[in-house]
Order: structure tokens, then sequence, then C-alpha cells
């Protein structure tokens, strides 16, 4: 198994998270705020300009948390996680929401004799410049290629057969899963019920996403997962302050 160091090792651009939606607001706002103190400043108005930058303060600080976060801070999570999962190195994985790569290309490199699967619809608003020629690219970067596939599908009807897989592992895909009704979580949690469906028994998940954790936690438990834990990422993984990624762990029964 690779060290945590040889993970961190990135050749692939792996783009930015919700560009539009989560990276150009606070970055507009910041920028917005900071231009109005320097045009009160120019005006000899102190007071408004000093409002003005303190009011940008909080948004440039979101902006450089989620810079941090997409460009930085999530890979050295993951290689973490995935130190911690001790792979056999032969296991066969699949990436629900796999993006432009960046887990599909860090979970290949622990499994050497296996075989990564990234599934993903390549929704450019969920990451910048999202699509499978890009994502292969990346593989092909990271030296992976080789024992990587990538699949369009969605993680909502996988298609695959039940128990294919020996490890499930999904990234910040979950929770952009669009709800009829926000008051609930069906379609979310159907996809956790997948996720398990194409598990082997004994196969593992590892699943990091915004706000939902706890919820997808307790599916798993009804579901009959074993060795279910739920827990926050840390300051790495914020993409707003106090604002950031848990992890859901689990087992499948053998």
């Amino acid at each position: 198994m690779l060290s945590t160091a040889g993970l961190r090792e990135r050749r692939g651009d792996y783009g930015v998270d919700a560009p539009l939606t989560g990276l150009l607001p606070p970055g507009a706002a910041g920028l917005a705020f900071t231009l109005l103190a320097a045009f009160f400043g120019r005006r000899g108005q102190p007071t408004a300009a000093k409002l003005a930058l303190a009011a940008s303060l909080p948004a440039s600080l979101t902006f450089g948390i989620y810079l941090h976060t997409t460009r930085r801070g999530k890979f050295l999570v993951w290689a973490e996680i995935l130190e911690r999962l001790e792979l056999r190195g032969d296991e066969q994985v699949l990436d629900l929401g796999c993006g432009r790569g960046a887990v599909t290309a860090m979970v290949a490199k622990v499994v050497p004799r296996g075989k990564v699967v990234g599934l993903d619809l390549w929704r450019t608003e969920d990451q910048s410049g999202n699509s499978p020629e890009v994502t292969e690219a990346n593989l092909r970067a990271e030296g992976v290629v080789d024992r990587c596939e990538l699949r369009t599908g969605d993680m909502l009807n996988v298609p695959v057969a039940d128990g294919s897989f020996d490890l499930v592992v999904s990234s910040l895909a979950i929770h952009n899963i669009d709800e009829r009704d926000v008051r609930h979580h069906e379609r979310r949690l159907h996809a956790i019920d997948e996720a398990v469906r194409v598990l082997k028994p004994g196969g593992r998940l590892a699943i990091a996403d915004l706000l939902w954790t706890r919820r997808y936690a307790h599916r798993l438990r009804e579901l009959g997962m074993q060795d279910v834990h739920q827990k926050s990422l840390g300051w790495r993984f914020w993409y707003a302050p106090g604002l950031g990624a848990g992890l859901v762990l689990a087992r499948k029964p053998a």
C-alpha cells in the first residue's frame, strides 16, 4: 500500500468544485466590498470605507477556505482515508460521482492489481470542466488509466450487477442529487441503497459529503450495514467557516 505522502503527489488538473454556485459568490462579494471600500476612501469617507472593508472580510475568508479545500485540502484528507482503509491492492472499486477523477486516481494507486470504475453524469455545474475526456486525461497523467474505467450513469440507478465491488467511495457527490421536496431526502437515500446493493458481502463503503452524512449513517444502519461510523473531516474539508464535509464508513455483512 502506498503511503499518504505518495498519494499527495498529483499530476492531473482537478478543477474547482461547484465554481458558479460555490466559489464565485464569496469571491465576487469580497471583491465588490473591497472596491467599495477603496471608493469610499478616495471620497474621504473613512467610516463608510471601514464598514465596507469589514463587510469584505467574511466573504474573502470564505473564498480562501473554499479555494484551499477544492485545490488542496480534500486531497490530503482523502489520502488519509484511503491509507486507513488498509486495502489489499486487488479490490474492485466504484467511485460514485467521480467528476474529474481525483478520488478515482488516488484509490487506483492503492489497488495496483485491482480495478476502479468511475461513474458520473459529467455536470459542469458540480465541477468545472467536468467531462469523461478530462477525467481520462487525468487518469493517464497519474499513470493509472490502465486499471480504471469511466462510465456515464446515474447514482440512482447504478448500471452494474448486485455484489460487484469490494469498495464503494464517493466524494461530495450525493448531496448534488436534486430532491423534489427540500424537506425530504428519498432520492439521496436511494443512492445510498444503490451503493449498498453493488457491494459484495464484506465490502466497504466510504462516503465524504456535505450536510447529510448523519442521515446516510442512519440509513446504512437500517439496511443492516455493520461498523457504521460518521464523523466530521475537519477544517481541511471546509467550504465555508464551520461548514465542511463529513465521512461515513460502513461494512456489508459477510
